[in-house]
């Protein structure tokens, strides 16, 4: 299907949809912005230099190998930050657009020498963003980002300005750089072999909870809620972080494999990802577990795709994010069915919707950034429900504990507005011998209590796999 739209500088109008709706009665959005934060952007320049691929560290294991890093991977991009040049705090309400756009023109404000010139180049602001839009949130541009794509590797070092610094002595501090990370010390201290485990809601209490929700849907109140569920984990020694994101990448290869401030996890869905005028979001939404048989993953598969449950479901949240993105598009490619996502353990309904961003200029720069799209879309009925400001307090309600930054972007924002944000999916909050882990199902009308525990119960394999080791 191709949703055209005429409208080159619109966005969602819909009171629901509208990135500022989201916050609770009272709150007063606002810039996070001060004149000392630019400020402080001028006064620092960034250089980008290509860089041998031969001569990068383990990216993933590097992002868990010391204190201020900043990693976020999958097999066609990866992005290392290493320490802090400028941290950007947004305050609650991180959706607005007057956040949004700041984060930009900082960026902007840095003096920058890119020789790459590609997507993910020059100063970056990294970082995981609350999935609750009243929360606030905040962003880091690393003094250092390693990036790697495919046959081609570069590094960008974020320094005071003072006087210009010659190609040749950036390249020799960010060589000794490399150097510094291919050979540091990995942690001595054995990993732990000793856990206990604690949810924050009895398997009892939360199925009276989706009965609840069930409850409400049924009154009208709305027409689709995703429940989460948090999970201690206590262990007798301190996790071995870069071990942990290593083992993250092997099991999840498909996924996108992140870190910043002890949030880990490996993401198997893309919020949006936008490269000059091209656009990419890939909603999931509807589950079924892998059994290693091919013979019955072939049969659980077919009856995902038959059930009228997981395809309505799929249906809701692929229908938002069209009238979310349509009217900020010349052209928007919705797939007329979903496809299915093949993970370690489970399985997903998946659609790719594409799009080109429409602009009278034809200029990029002149159209809603990945950061902007992000808070346009956050959060998507995938992660949250429908519609989103009744879900959204039933959540705050209801659920028992906040959510941080599970099920919130995750990503990369660059100078020229292009950045990917991946939902913190999969993912878990790190604190030396204590995790706290997430997982949630979507509810709707006919959802059976014990069908959706047992899919969080899937769900939460993929980071007690990487981090509960006996």
């Amino acid at each position: 299907m191709t949703v055209t739209s005429d409208r080159a500088d619109g966005g969602p109008t819909d009171g629901d949809r509208a990135g500022g709706s989201h916050l609770p009665s009272g709150a007063q959005p606002r810039a996070f912005g001060s004149v000392e934060v630019l400020r402080s952007a001028r006064r620092l320049r960034a250089t980008t230099v290509e860089i041998d691929p031969g001569s990068l560290p383990d990216i993933v294991r590097a992002g868990g190998g010391g204190p201020n890093r900043s990693l976020w991977s999958r097999s066609d991009l990866s992005l290392l930050g290493v320490g802090v040049a400028l941290r950007l705090p947004l305050r609650p309400g991180w959706v607005d657009p007057a956040n949004t756009s700041f984060v930009g023109e900082v960026l902007r404000a840095i003096a920058t020498t890119d020789d790459i010139e590609r997507s993910g180049s020059g100063p970056l602001a990294m970082g995981s963003l609350a999935y609750d839009p009243a929360s606030g949130s905040d962003l880091r541009v690393p003094r250092l980002v390693v990036g790697h794509r495919p046959q081609v590797a570069w590094a960008t070092l974020v320094a005071p300005s003072g006087a210009a610094v010659p190609p040749a002595e950036v390249r020799r501090t960010v060589e000794a750089q490399l150097a510094e990370l291919r050979s540091e010390a990995r942690p001595c201290g054995e990993p732990p072999d000793s856990f206990e485990l604690t949810a924050s809601m009895s398997h009892g209490q939360w199925k009276e909870l989706v009965r609840r929700a069930v409850g409400q849907m049924e009154q009208g109140a709305f027409d689709k809620i995703v429940l989460a569920r948090k999970v201690d984990v206590v262990a007798n020694r301190p996790f071995v972080l870069h071990e942990v994101l290593a083992r993250l990448a092997s099991l999840y290869p498909s996924c996108t494999v992140f870190h910043f401030d002890g949030f880990i996890g490996a993401s198997p869905e893309t919020l949006i990802r936008r490269t000059g005028r091209d656009i990419l979001s890939h909603p999931l939404a509807g589950t079924v577990a892998r059994s290693g048989d091919s013979d019955t993953d072939e049969a659980l598969l077919a009856g995902l795709m038959a059930s009228a449950k997981d395809r309505r479901e799929h249906q809701l949240v692929v229908d938002a994010i069209t009238a979310q993105l349509g009217p900020l598009c010349s052209r928007l490619e919705v797939p007329a069915a979903p496809s299915v996502l093949a993970l370690r353990n489970v399985s997903h309904l998946g659609t790719a919707i594409t799009g080109i961003l429409s602009d009278a200029s034809g200029q990029s720069s002149q159209v809603a950034t990945g950061l902007e799209l992000a808070a346009v879309l956050q959060p998507t009925p995938a992660v949250g429900g429908h519609p989103t400001v009744s879900t959204l307090r039933w959540q705050r309600d209801n659920e028992g504990f906040q959510r941080g930054g599970y099920a919130g972007p995750v990503g990369w924002a660059d100078t020229r507005g292009d950045g990917e944000w991946v939902l913190g999916l999969r993912s878990a909050n790190l604190s030396g011998g204590q995790a706290a882990l997430y997982a949630g199902s979507g509810i709707v009308v006919g959802s059976d209590p014990d069908t959706e525990l047992a899919e969080t119960q899937l769900k939460l394999q993929a980071l007690l796999a990487a981090l509960v080791r006996p």
